[in-house]
Formats: C-alpha cells, structure tokens, sequence
C-alpha cells in the first residue's frame, strides 16, 4: 500500500506494518523510538512493527510504502534494513539509481515490495559496520535472539548457550562490528520497549516491571531512573503526547526561515524569548544535539539542494552569506568530507 500524506506535527505514527518512508520535502527533525535525527534528508527510512515515528515541524510530505506480504520478511537478505541496531535504519536514496529509478517510475505497480530486495543490494554495498556478508549474517541472527530474549534477564553464559556452538565468536564479533556487547543490547533492548510500555500504555509501573523481568518493582525503578534521569512515573508525566508543546515547531520554523543568514545563537535566543544557556539546555535536552549543530545542518542541507542546481559555487556561497567561495568550501568538506564540486559529481549536476 502506497500513499503520500503530510504528517501532523508531533503526532505519534506507531507501527504496525512493515514501512518504508521516503521524507520528500520538509524542514525539521523527525523523532523514532525516542531518538531524534535531523540528518533524514536523501535517505529512505524502514521501520519495522512495535517502532514509532514522529514528525516535529509542520512542512513535511512524505511518501509511505507499507509491506503487507510476510513472506518477504523470512528472507535474511531483507531483515538488514528493519533490524535496527544502534541508529535508524536507511539507505542513502542519493546513492541508489535503482532505487530512484524505482521510485520514479515504478512505485505504483503492483510490486511495491521490490524495493526491499533492491535496498537491501544498497544497504549491503554501503556496508555500515564493514562486514563480509557471512558476518552479518551471524550479527542479525544474534539480533533475532535480541528481539526475543529481552525481556529476560540472561547471563552471559545463557546467552552463549542460546547462540550455540559459535556463542564465543559471536560475541566477540557483535562487540567489534556494532560496538556493544550483546548484553548490553539486550539491556538497551528491554529499556527502550519498557519506555515505550510507560509512554504509550495505561499499565501499572508494577505491571510493567513484573512483565519485562523484574521481580522487585523498586528495582526496576531504580534501573529506569538511571537510564532516563526520570523515574518511570515522572517520565510517562513528561512524554504525555496529549499536550500541545510548539517548541520544537517554533524553533525549526525560525531554523527553516533565518539560518541562511543568522548563524548566531543570540538571534534564536531573542526569537524564541528565553536566555541562550536555557535554550542550548533545552535542545540539548531534547533532540540531544546542540543548537550550533542544528544550525549548521540547516546550513548543509540548503547547500546540497544549491549544489543540485545550475547556479555556481561562488553564487551559492553569497547566498548562505559566506564572506568568500573558499570559505563555504571548506565549511561544506568539512561536515560532509566532500568538496562542493565532488558533491556536484556524486550527484551527477551537470553546469555551464
């Protein structure tokens, strides 16, 4: 199923298909699992059922393909791309012929679902965790014990025993590829689904901690508040997303309207009518980001879109009110590793 819709700012969209989403236009952050990402823009976006994900500006369009076949998710080739691990699961679309092609060609066939084997060919070849392929096929199928253990509390030996006989190498190799233990996964696992369990349900917090494994309510209290700064209770006070908060709208619309020309963190602070400390507190809080980084990825995206037309690199420069073209230069390969022109030829820009 396949539609384009403009999403309600900060309305939750809980999963509960498999999904792609593909951010055509919009200014702003999009929230998953209680993680904020900003850097969404030429990416397609797969979320896998029991995920969420929220819109935090007003101005998105979005297309949204749902994947209604299961059969398709029993291969392993595909599971790469729904399994998250660490971040949100994408591919980079601006890397993808085959997925633009698709896209702008084929997106209403009746085969929607072969965008998933031809992402799941980028995904490999992009290679997020510089894997061979028989690699990840072990890290993924420690990630399917995850996604069914976490509730309980396994100790390294159990978990060994339910890998099997490569219990050993398997560790080791999830802990050097991904970055974590599977332990710790495990952990990050049963908290993040609690959270979502506090937020979104009218469970008891006993309830909830007798079911994610906790014998003792108080513990699972404790565990929680050291996770979230927040006891369970304070948390599903804050997160109530019945409550109408514009902060983020407001900033993002100022973002959107003013970072081509105000770099500076007093003219947000002014704007927005607080003090700059309690402002870069408050993004920090919430998106986890500094408010110098938002801007500078306002700064970034506008240029990408600048560096696809014709117009030159000196004109784009004057445009996003840089003193000289070297000087937008080396800010643009600083934060992308690419020069203005090699961008304009990883995207294939011809120029007079």
């Amino acid at each position: 199923m396949i539609n384009k819709f403009n999403p309600e700012v900060n309305k939750i969209y809980l999963i509960d298909k498999y999904v792609m989403y593909h951010i055509l236009s919009g200014s702003g952050g999009i929230e998953v699992d209680f993680q904020s990402y900003h850097n969404w823009k030429d990416k397609l976006i797969f979320l896998e059922k029991g995920q969420y994900i929220k819109f935090q500006s007003d101005n998105f369009e979005v297309r949204k393909i749902e994947f209604r076949d299961e059969k398709v998710f029993r291969k392993k080739e595909v599971r790469v791309l729904f399994k998250h691990l660490v971040a949100l699961g994408y591919i980079n679309f601006s890397e993808c012929e085959t997925c633009q092609k698709y896209l702008n060609h084929s997106v209403f066939s009746d085969h929607a679902s072969d965008i998933i084997d031809i992402s799941s060919k980028q995904w490999y070849w992009q290679n997020p965790f510089h894997a061979n392929q028989e690699e990840y096929h072990l890290i993924f199928d420690v990630k399917d014990i995850i996604d069914k253990q976490y509730k309980n509390h396994l100790s390294n030996e159990k978990i060994s025993k339910i890998i099997g006989a490569q219990g050993h190498d398997a560790q080791a190799l999830f802990k050097s590829k991904v970055g974590f233990s599977i332990k710790s996964m495990l952990s990050y696992k049963r908290f993040l689904e609690s959270k979502k369990e506090v937020a979104f349900s009218d469970k008891s917090i006993k309830e909830i901690a007798y079911e994610y494994g906790f014998k003792d309510p108080a513990y699972f209290n404790r565990v929680f508040s050291k996770m979230a700064g927040q006891t369970p209770t304070q948390f599903r006070e804050t997160v109530d997303f019945e409550k109408s908060d514009t902060f983020l709208a407001d900033l993002y619309y100022l973002l959107e309207n003013h970072h081509k020309e105000q770099r500076v963190l007093n003219f947000y602070a002014d704007k927005m009518s607080l003090p700059i400390k309690s402002l870069s507190k408050k993004v920090k809080d919430k998106l986890n980001v500094t408010l110098g980084q938002l801007i500078r990825q306002e700064v970034i995206n506008s240029a990408k879109s600048m560096l696809q037309t014709s117009a030159s690199i000196k004109e784009i420069a004057f445009e996003l009110d840089f003193e000289e073209a070297n000087h937008f230069s080396a800010f643009f390969k600083h934060h992308t590793t690419f020069a203005p022109s090699q961008y304009r030829e990883l995207m294939n820009v011809k120029t007079s």
